[in-house]
C-alpha cells in the first residue's frame, strides 16, 4: 500500500433537506465533502416523502466515488440520520413501502385505542417518555402498517430507523442502536430500561433487529477495501457525542437551530407528568444512558419576528447579526409575559420602539426569557458546572450575554465546531479506524461571563 494514501472515516450526515458526505482524517479535520438533495416523492396517501431510491442510489455512488480517490484510504464509514423515520425491508432487505415522512397526520381512534390499554394518554407518555406526537412516535407507524397493511407486516423482516438501514446498505447487518430507539420512539420503558411491554403484546418486538452498542462496528459487504462499518445514530444524540467525550462534569447543551433543544446527560431522573407536557422528553445516549431533553421552536419565532422587525424599519435582517449588546437597553425593557413565553415579542407593538435595534434586544430579551424557561425544565439536578450553546444562536452576542447573565453561578460557553453531528458518528467508533488519539481541541470555546 502506499504510505502516502490519507486514512479517513467516511460519515454520510442525511438531514431532511441535505444530504452530506464528509471524510475526516486521524485529526478530524475534513478533508472532503459533498451535499446532495433530492426532491421528494409521495407515497398512496399522496403526502410527500423522502425519495428512498434516490438515497440509496446516493449512498453507493458517493462510495463509489470515495474509493476512485487514491490519496484517501477509507478505514470506516459510519452515519447519522434523522430520527423517527423507519424503513420496512422484506426477507432479502428490500423496502416494502415508502419512508412515510413522520410529519404525516396519525389516525387518532388508531392511537386511542393504544393509549386506552396502557393507563392512558398521560401514563404510556410517561412511561415511554415520549410526548405524544402521532407518527413523530415511530412505534406508531409500525403499529398503524399492522392495523392498516396486515399483507404488507406479515413481509416485514425487520423495521430498521433510518441510520440503520443505511449502515445496513454498505454492512448487510440488521441492527438497533439506542439513539434511534432513545428518540421519542414511544418503544422504550425509561423505568422498566427495556422495550415497552405494549411492543410485544402487539407482536411488534419481533420486527425489531437486535441492539447493539454505538461503539461497535461491522464488516461491510459493499466493495472496496477493508474497512469497517458503524451502526449509525440519531443525528442530535450523535451531536451530543462530542461534548461526552471532552467533559465529563456535569454539563447541559443547548444545541439550537429551528428546534432549541436543550439536553442534560446528566439529569438522572424520570420525567414527571409537568415535564411532559411541557415538551420535555428523553433520549438516549449511545451508551444506552438517559439524557433529559426540553424543546423550544425558538429559532423559528426568531427567523419570523426578526423578519417583522426588518420590514417595519425598512432594513436588511444582515444588520442584526453585528448588533453588540446595550446593558442600558435591556434595563429599560418593559418585562411583559403573554400566555406562550415564546411568542411574547409578537404581542409588542413595533411603534414603540425608537428604532431596530432596541426592537431587536427587546425580541432577544424575550426569547432568552422563553429559553430559560425551557431549559430550567432539565436543569433539575443542581449539580451542572458548565453551559454549552451550540448552533446558530452561539454566534449571537445578545442571546450569550443575556443567556450568561441568566446563569451567574454556572459557567456558559459558546461552542463550535466543524458539523458536530457526523463528528459524533466519527467519534464513537475511533478506535476502530483511528490510530491517533483524540485532540483536546475539536470543540472550540469562547467564555461569556456578564457583570451587568
Amino acid at each position: 500500500m502506499d504510505n502516502k494514501r490519507i486514512p479517513v472515516i467516511a460519515i454520510f450526515d442525511v438531514g431532511k433537506t441535505n444530504k452530506k458526505l464528509f471524510l475526516f482524517d486521524e485529526h478530524y479535520n475534513i478533508v472532503f465533502e459533498r451535499t446532495a438533495k433530492f426532491l421528494e416523492t409521495t407515497d398512496e396517501d399522496g403526502d410527500s416523502c423522502e425519495n428512498l431510491e434516490s438515497l440509496r442510489l446516493s449512498v453507493f455512488d458517493s462510495l463509489h466515488q470515495v474509493f476512485r480517490m487514491k490519496q484517501y484510504d477509507v478505514k470506516a464509514i459510519n452515519f447519522a440520520s434523522y430520527g423517527a423515520s423507519l424503513v420496512y425491508v422484506d426477507e432479502v432487505g428490500m423496502p416494502l413501502t415508502p419512508l412515510y415522512n413522520y410529519l404525516k397526520d396519525y389516525p387518532s381512534e388508531l392511537s386511542d385505542k393504544l393509549y386506552a390499554n396502557y393507563g392512558g394518554a398521560s401514563t404510556f407518555s410517561l412511561e415511554t417518555a415520549s410526548p405524544l406526537l402521532g407518527s413523530l412516535n415511530s412505534a406508531l407507524q409500525l403499529y398503524r402498517i399492522k392495523h392498516e397493511q396486515p399483507a404488507v407486516f406479515k413481509k416485514i423482516k425487520y423495521a430498521l430507523h433510518l441510520p440503520q438501514y443505511l449502515s445496513f446498505l454498505v454492512s448487510g447487518t440488521y441492527y438497533t442502536d439506542m439513539t434511534s430507539i432513545g428518540c421519542h420512539t414511544a418503544m422504550w420503558d425509561f423505568k422498566q430500561n427495556k422495550y415497552h411491554r405494549w411492543l410485544e403484546d402487539e407482536g411488534l418486538l419481533e420486527k425489531l433487529a437486535p441492539i447493539t452498542s454505538g461503539k461497535e462496528v461491522f464488516d461491510a459487504t459493499f466493495p472496496g477495501n477493508n474497512y469497517k462499518v458503524g451502526t449509525g445514530f440519531h443525528d442530535s444524540s450523535s451531536a451530543l457525542i462530542p461534548y461526552l467525550i471532552n467533559f465529563h462534569e456535569p454539563f447541559v447543551l443547548i444545541s439550537t437551530g429551528t428546534w432549541c433543544i436543550t439536553m442534560n446527560p446528566f439529569a438522572g431522573s424520570n420525567l414527571t407528568e409537568d415535564e411532559l407536557h411541557a415538551d420535555c422528553l428523553c433520549y438516549l445516549r449511545y451508551d444506552g444512558i438517559p439524557v433529559k431533553a426540553s424543546r423550544l421552536f425558538a429559532g423559528y419565532e426568531h427567523e419570523v419576528q426578526a423578519k417583522r422587525i426588518a420590514e417595519y424599519f425598512d432594513v436588511a435582517v444582515s444588520k442584526f447579526k453585528n448588533i453588540e449588546i446595550d446593558w442600558n437597553i435591556i434595563r429599560s425593557i418593559p418585562h411583559m409575559k403573554a400566555d406562550n413565553v415564546l411568542q411574547t415579542f409578537s404581542k409588542r407593538d413595533l411603534s414603540s420602539f425608537p428604532n431596530y435595534i432596541v426592537a431587536y434586544h427587546t425580541l432577544m430579551y424575550d426569547l432568552v426569557q422563553a429559553q430559560i424557561e425551557s431549559s430550567n425544565l432539565v436543569l433539575t439536578n443542581g449539580g451542572c458546572k458548565r453551559i454549552f450553546v451550540d448552533g446558530g444562536f452561539s454566534k449571537n452576542n445578545l442571546y450569550m450575554n443575556l443567556l450568561a447573565r441568566n446563569y451567574p453561578h454556572i459557567e456558559v460557553y459558546a461552542a463550535s465546531m466543524a458539523q458536530a453531528t457526523a463528528l459524533g458518528a466519527a467519534l464513537a467508533i475511533h478506535s476502530h479506524w483511528n490510530t491517533q488519539s483524540i485532540p483536546a481541541d475539536i470543540i472550540e470555546l469562547r467564555y461569556f461571563r456578564t457583570d451587568s
